[in-house]
């Protein structure tokens, strides 16, 4: 997809197959991404990158996993309008999108395209509409 080609994503992910995994099929999609496997690499490489959105998936509990990503964004020097997803698969009904504090949201996607779409939405809201808006509208909750 040409219109991600500037668009870059920092995907944070401590499972190196699921890391490998997600990275190549948002390259395939035209974004171009950095990967890393922990937090303090994942805030160097924001920090270099200034990413568009942050992907977050880490072992442990949501609060701690929250406060860990907006660690990497704060240590980054990155703004607060940087929407962050965070992957919670138990904690989330699968097909869910919750939106916990401005522009950080928990996601339970059904499949990459349903991931797909949300980051769309999240990046073509951040590009047209200013962060104080909340992103509420950009939340699916099929369920």
């Amino acid at each position: 997809m040409i219109k991600n080609v500037n668009r870059k994503i920092l995907v944070v992910n401590d499972v190196e197959a699921t890391l490998d995994g997600i990275e190549e099929l948002l390259t395939r999609d035209g974004y171009r991404v950095e990967a890393a496997s922990e937090e303090r690499e994942a805030a160097e490489k924001a920090r270099l990158s200034s990413p568009d959105l942050m992907l977050v998936s880490l072992d442990g509990e949501v609060g701690d996993i929250v406060v860990a990503a907006k660690r990497i964004r704060s240590l980054a020097g990155l703004k607060d309008d940087l929407p962050i997803i965070i992957f919670c698969v138990g904690e989330l009904k699968e097909g869910y999108e919750v939106s916990v504090e401005p522009n950080i949201y928990l996601a339970h996607p059904d499949n990459f395209n349903q991931l797909r779409d949300f980051i769309s939405r999240l990046l073509d809201a951040r590009k047209i509409v200013p962060s104080q808006s909340g992103g509420n509208a950009l939340l699916n909750n099929p369920h």
